[in-house]
């Protein structure tokens, strides 16, 4: 399990991911889930995957060595997608062909072989994007009335980001409330786990602003989860009791 989000606000981006891939209690290991691609001053993207990783480790690899166009036999890759749409298109198509390819095989030694994508960022000319790609290869786009969306283990950290988020959100604060979700996250589920990679991509500056993993102790994420559940136990004691009581 995994628990990744991408927040689209007027000013940028921001990614965050968990790191952790379980196949049981007793086999627990840490692969990177949030991937970055950069040409500085030209582009900046990232890519979360959730779900089988052999699979999103092989649509990733594709995505990097490139599939051959049929009528111009150009490799299309992340890095020469013309715009952001386009290149989610590749995503799409990468999907449908490593799972075409991988599926089968997978289902008769009864693996699940669904995965999912955030991709998001920023081409040069064209706006700041976000978009999720389901296991089928089609895809959602992130729009302003709701500015983020997740993969994976999200329903612990769904309200957190209901309730905070706005298209308005400076970038850090969205980092912050997407912090505070993936902690909710990790303490709901112990398939969410450290370390955390983390995104922040301005608008217009095509490159990543913040490329961060917090690691196990790290000062800022272990007192942002102390001040968050002292701030939730302050708020449920400040409230008054419910005032009910059966009828007479």
């Amino acid at each position: 399990m995994t628990y990744c989000c991408g927040i689209l606000v007027r000013d940028g981006l921001v990614m965050i991911a968990d790191t952790r891939t379980n196949a049981g209690l007793d086999n627990i290991s840490t692969f990177r889930k949030l991937h970055v691609f950069t040409v500085p001053g030209e582009r900046v993207m990232a890519i979360a995957s959730s779900g089988n990783l052999s699979i999103s480790q092989t649509v990733r690899a594709t995505l990097t060595e490139g599939m051959e166009n049929p009528e111009t036999g150009e490799k299309e890759t992340l890095m020469n997608a013309p715009t952001m749409f386009q290149a989610v298109q590749r995503i799409g198509k990468a999907v449908r062909q490593v799972r075409t390819t991988e599926t089968p095989v997978l289902k008769a030694a009864e693996v699940e072989s669904d995965v999912a994508f955030l991709f998001g960022g920023q081409i040069k000319g064209g706006p700041v994007r976000l978009y999720m790609v389901y296991s089928a290869g089609n895809f959602i786009e992130c729009t302003t009335d709701t500015p983020y969306l997740q993969i994976g283990e999200h329903k612990y950290g769904k309200p957190v980001l209901d309730r905070a988020i706005r298209f308005d959100t400076d970038p850090y604060d969205a980092l912050k409330i997407g912090l505070i979700s993936m902690d909710s996250t990790m303490r709901s589920n112990l398939g969410v786990g450290l370390p955390i990679d983390i995104l922040v991509a301005r608008r217009d500056t095509f490159n990543s602003e913040l490329s961060y993993r917090i690691e196990p102790g790290e000062p800022y994420f272990q007192d942002l989860r102390e001040r968050w559940s002292a701030a939730l136990r302050a708020a449920h004691i400040a409230i008054p009791r419910p005032p009910y009581k059966n009828p007479a």
